[in-house]
């Protein structure tokens, strides 16, 4: 699993991750964007929580992983941005005992503060597949288009400057004490997400790898 704040790259080192080892990834803003623009009412519901700002309620959260991992995680998965409270945590745990998995590897993806706002000010996000870059990568400027499925590369209704305020504040409650939550389990590794995304990724792929063998 992939932790950190808003703009740790969490997002850009799953799809990293995915495309690298073909491992299946999914983070509850995948999920529920296929619900809200399928039309549920828990889609809706979610969407008008997370233009706040706010957390998705956990029950909901971990209703939608529980049935994401049914059809996706036979073969090994990676969790981007789940849990995202030491509820959440304490019912992954749950499920991952029911299906006789371990928890391999969680990684927190530690930034500064002035990282995450610098990102969240030019993040991109594809509207159809989630993919995530910026204004000043690989000239999505002038061409806000995703280079995977050809959807509109937009900004992210909660990356909005009072919105982040609320997600800042949401995660040092909520989620930042999942750092106590996983200290005591050996899969819990620190990486510094302020770096280039290649240099992060070279230390994800290590951690991987060496679970790996």
């Amino acid at each position: 699993m992939l932790l950190g704040a808003p703009g740790s790259g969490k997002g850009t080192q799953a799809e990293m991750i995915t495309r690298h080892f073909a491992i299946a990834v999914t983070s509850p803003g995948t999920i529920l964007r296929r619900e809200r623009d399928l039309g549920t009412p828990l889609g809706i519901k979610a969407d008008e929580i997370s233009k706040q700002g706010g957390l998705v309620p956990d029950e909901i959260i971990v209703y939608l992983i529980e049935d994401w991992l049914v059809l996706h995680g036979k073969d090994g998965f990676v969790f981007d941005g789940f849990p995202r409270t030491v509820k959440q945590g304490e019912r992954l745990n749950e499920i991952l005992q029911k299906r006789q998995t371990a928890l391999d590897l969680a990684i927190w993806l530690e930034v500064s503060e002035r990282t995450v706002r610098d990102r969240i000010a030019g993040r991109l996000q594809c509207r159809r597949c989630g993919f995530t870059t910026s204004l000043t990568s690989a000239g999505f400027a002038e061409r806000p288009i995703c280079p995977y499925c050809d959807g509109p590369l937009v900004r992210r209704h909660d990356d909005d400057a009072s919105v982040l305020e609320t997600r800042l504040a949401e995660f040092k409650t909520k989620t930042e004490p999942l750092l106590s939550f996983y200290e005591k389990d050996d899969a819990l590794h620190r990486i510094d997400g302020n770096r280039d995304r290649e240099t992060v990724f070279a230390d994800v792929s290590a951690l991987i790898e060496e679970r790996m063998r």
